[in-house]
């Protein structure tokens, strides 16, 4: 595979949080995208097919502190923040109101602006709520924290949830968890180098199906491909693994990609160009981002994914840590990646191919 076929070209830069920015997520339905902050508070920018990315709300959380994630639903009608105020929140956004005509009250093309409001305050959680994810169909909503567990929480009508699941597997700080892109498979990594893979069984609870171990020192991201059939997880350890799933309860390592000189914060995935398995982005303390083309490799006699490092961009966010990144999910624009960082600014990347 020929290496560095595209280039990273940066389209937006959008300050505004006053402190350190810690993640950031793409609405899966509609032209909005969010970041949170040290500042307590969620930011949200409208975007257009032109590239032009407008900030259209400062929500501000009420968390007592830090806000350390973002989540949308899959519907995109709400998004669930995590706080090191060991607190979850649960925000809609209120109807727009309606126009002399019967019809709602926003111009054509643009985004309602009714005021976001926490619809649901979810405690339990005893110390900093360092992840929040939803999974693919919008039924679980699940969380993990420092208290070294990792939550379930089912979705129920009117904005109310249940927990149905206190996973106490890992030994230490919980870093993050992510979902399945089509099942309901959880994942969640640690402090503790381990990754942990579950399922609920129907008659019972959600439990642990297996353990992934190799790596030599903090998890602090995974993200499964878009096939659903690999995860990646990222390190302090400056590597990020890539394990395939071989049966339906066995994952193995496939491949171990290194290209970082500091612990690697975060890894996003996505669907990439035809006739691959799609792009990784990652990004960490050393201040850049690479982005990494996969394929399954031609070779029979090899079993190995196929990784060529196509992108990067050093010093992304200048001297700083760059803490979060993620791809558009929505269709056709796909090519867009958002990356936040210590310097409390939001950027957006294009990648394209290079002539």
């Amino acid at each position: 595979m020929a290496a560095s076929a595209y280039t990273l070209r940066q389209i937006a830069d959008l300050p505004g949080h006053e402190d350190r920015a810690w993640n950031v997520a793409w609405n899966p339905t509609r032209p909005l995208l969010a970041s949170c902050s040290a500042d307590k508070t969620v930011r949200l920018y409208h975007y257009t097919a032109e590239g032009i990315f407008e900030n259209v709300s400062s929500v501000s959380t009420g968390h007592a502190k830090t806000v350390r994630s973002v989540a949308w639903a899959p519907s995109g009608k709400t998004f669930a923040t995590g706080s090191f105020d060991s607190n979850i929140a649960v925000w809609e956004q209120e109807a727009p109101f309606e126009d002399g005509d019967g019809g709602m009250d926003v111009d054509e093309g643009q985004e309602p602006r009714g005021e976001w409001e926490c619809a649901s305050l979810l405690e339990g959680h005893e110390t900093e709520c360092k992840c929040v994810a939803y999974s693919s169909t919008g039924t679980f909503l699940a969380s993990c924290s420092r208290d070294k567990t990792v939550w379930i929480w089912e979705v129920k009508p009117d904005a109310e949830f249940e927990c149905t699941s206190v996973l106490m597997t890992h030994s230490q700080d919980v870093k993050c968890v992510a979902w399945h892109p089509t099942e309901e498979i959880l994942a969640s990594g640690s402090y503790d180098e381990k990754i942990y893979l579950y399922v609920e069984d129907p008659m019972d609870d959600w439990y642990e199906f297996t353990t992934l171990t190799g790596h030599e020192g903090t998890v602090w991201s995974l993200a499964f491909s878009p096939c659903g059939n690999y995860l990646a997880s990222s390190s302090d350890d400056l590597t990020i693994r890539l394990w395939q799933r071989v049966d339906k309860s066995r994952w193995e390592l496939n491949t171990t990609l290194k290209g970082h000189d500091r612990s690697i914060y975060s890894v996003s995935w996505t669907k990439g160009a035809d006739g691959s398995l799609g792009w990784l982005a990652s990004a960490g303390g050393d201040g850049k981002i690479n982005v990494w083309e996969l394929r399954r490799n031609t070779d029979e006699r090899k079993t190995s994914l196929e990784a060529a490092l196509i992108a990067s961009v050093g010093d992304a966010h200048g001297v700083c840590d760059v803490n979060s990144v993620s791809w558009c999910p929505r269709e056709g624009f796909g090519n867009l990646l958002a990356s936040v960082g210590d310097d409390a600014i939001l950027r957006v990347w294009k990648i394209e191919r290079l002539s």
